[in-house]
């Protein structure tokens, strides 16, 4: 497997339709008329996936107020999603790709980099994506602690 494609501003953001952590759909077209944050992580309940996770919870209300909806994405099945989101608090749709099709479509599942070795999973990403759903920004190989804080800071949105 190679680097995937990856995205960049101004590029159509690919449409889905997955699964949340109650088992219901979720498309980006539901999403339009809003900007979205979306966020791909590897896994739920892990170290990094919960601080990347509970910073995004903490910046919610600056995030909304600043017209941005937060979505976060992994291969992670609904039942465990649902773990997550309740043991963590988290009050944003959390979506699940088990076949990593959308992953993939993102540029978000490759190769990378993982303490030295090139191995093949879930490449941590954010994306802003405009209310026509339009890719406004694309991030890869964000680091979990102070993304969101970065984000927030590039996006002019205050705490």
């Amino acid at each position: 497997m190679t680097t995937p494609h990856r995205l960049s501003p101004g590029d159509p953001a690919p449409d889905f339709r997955l699964l949340d952590a109650d088992g219901q759909p979720v498309s980006l077209t539901d999403l339009r008329g809003r900007r979205v944050v979306l966020y791909a992580y590897p896994a739920a309940a892990t170290p990094g996936c919960t601080t990347q996770a509970c910073d995004f919870r903490d910046s919610l209300d600056s995030l909304k107020a600043a017209g941005l909806d937060v979505v976060g994405l992994s291969p992670d099945p609904p039942e465990k999603l649902a773990f997550f989101r309740d043991a963590k608090s988290l009050t944003f749709p959390l979506l699940s790709d088990p076949t990593k099709q959308v992953l993939t479509a993102y540029g978000a599942y490759g190769e990378k980099k993982l303490y030295g070795k090139t191995v093949v999973g879930v490449i941590r990403s954010t994306f802003v994506i405009d209310e026509h759903g339009i890719v406004e920004r694309a991030s890869y190989g964000v680091k979990a602690t102070g993304h969101v804080a970065k984000l927030r800071r590039d996006l002019g949105v205050d705490a």
